[in-house]
């Protein structure tokens, strides 16, 4: 199994999505994140991490915002956004950093 920061390592896009269970605007983002997921296929990936499963990764990245979107490629932090944003916004963002 692999490490978180080897997972953020990747050549391509990761976006790492920081929600909880009891956040609405967390749950508008699954389907945001699935549509993009089907625009963009195996050209990027997707970690969705539970603020209140892993307290300690929240708390590495300074999430004090849910749902909070950090953009990483080859480990490094690229793009960062808190807050709902819609999949057509969303995708060009990735697409800049491929």
């Amino acid at each position: 199994m692999e490490t978180f920061d080897e997972l953020i390592s990747s050549p391509e896009p990761v976006l790492v999505d920081f929600h909880a269970e009891w956040c609405a605007p967390c749950q508008t983002m699954v389907k945001v994140l699935k549509k993009i997921k089907d625009l963009q296929g195996e050209a990027m990936h997707v970690i969705k991490v539970d603020i209140d499963k892993n307290p300690s990764v929240a708390s590495h990245f300074f999430i004090q915002t849910i749902p909070t979107l950090i953009l990483f490629k080859n480990g490094k932090q690229v793009w960062r956004q808190s807050g709902v944003i819609d999949p057509v916004n969303l995708n060009k963002i990735i697409n800049m950093f491929k």
